[in-house]
């Protein structure tokens, strides 16, 4: 028989593991790297900036509309709140696991 708290721990892991899903896809439907701005000769140009296996690689964009450039500042902020989320999430479902691998009826 299943305690009720061992129930309760249970449908909480669940939700977590769909949180966790969930957090995953948004940050795979960012876009990758972030931009990085040079100033040349007194004109600003911008560089996308990302990892691409073990080296930093800078992709020329050039002079960019000031939509894109919002747009990837935007993605840069969601990124880091997604990120945290994920991780604050991964810490729970290590705890839930934990708690409901016991032997002992509750």
């Amino acid at each position: 028989m299943r305690g009720v708290i061992k129930g309760v721990l249970a449908e909480e892991l669940e939700n977590s593991l769909r949180m966790k899903k969930e957090y995953e896809k948004a940050l795979k439907n960012l876009p990758e790297g972030c931009l990085s701005m040079k100033k040349i000769s007194g004109h600003n140009y911008y560089y996308l900036v990302k990892r691409i296996g073990e080296k930093v690689k800078y992709i020329y964009k050039g002079k960019i509309s000031e939509a894109e450039r919002k747009k990837y500042e935007e993605a840069k902020i969601l990124r880091a709140k997604y990120r945290k989320l994920l991780s604050q999430v991964k810490k729970q479902i290590r705890f839930l696991k934990g708690s409901l691998r016991g032997k002992e009826a509750i």
